[in-house]
C-alpha cells in the first residue's frame, strides 16, 4: 500500500519544525559564548543540527537526523584562573557568535518563508471552497 501524499500544510510543518530545532542549538550556541572549563572534555562545543531528506513517494521533506557537537574548545594558559589545571590551562568554548547570529536571523528567514507558505495554501484553499457556492 502507498503511503498518501503529503499535503502543503505537512510539508511546511515539518520544515518549521526542522527550523526551529536549528533555532534551539543556535540559542544554546550563543548562551555558551565564552564559557570556560577546566578539562578539554568539560568544555562546550557548538551544536549543530544534521538534517536528512525524508521521501513520501514523490514528495520530499527534511528531518532532524541528529544533534552533533562540533569543534575543539581552544585552549588557553592563565595559570591565575581558578578552573585552571596544574598546567594552568583552561577550555573555552568554540562558539563563534558572529556566525551564529548570522545562522540565527537565515534561520528565522526560512521560518518566515514556511509561514507565508502556510498562509498562502491557506488562503488558497478557502479561495476553492468558496468557489463551491
Amino acid at each position: 500500500m502507498m503511503a498518501a501524499p503529503l499535503s502543503t500544510f505537512d510539508i511546511a510543518g515539518r520544515a518549521m519544525a526542522a527550523q526551529l530545532v536549528r533555532l534551539n542549538t543556535i540559542a544554546s550556541n550563543l548562551a555558551n559564548v565564552g564559557a570556560v572549563s577546566g578539562t578539554e572534555a568539560g568544555a562546550y562545543r557548538a551544536l549543530k543540527p544534521v538534517f536528512a531528506t525524508r521521501y513520501a513517494g514523490a514528495t520530499a521533506t527534511v528531518d532532524v537526523a541528529d544533534i552533533t557537537r562540533t569543534g575543539t574548545p581552544e585552549k588557553r594558559q592563565e595559570p591565575g584562573h581558578p578552573l585552571a589545571d596544574p598546567d594552568g590551562n583552561i577550555w573555552v568554548a568554540n562558539v563563534d557568535p558572529n556566525q551564529e547570529l548570522v545562522e540565527m536571523v537565515e534561520t528565522s528567514r526560512q521560518y518566515a518563508n514556511n509561514v507565508e507558505v502556510l498562509t498562502t495554501a491557506k488562503s488558497l484553499a478557502l479561495d476553492t471552497l468558496r468557489l463551491g457556492r
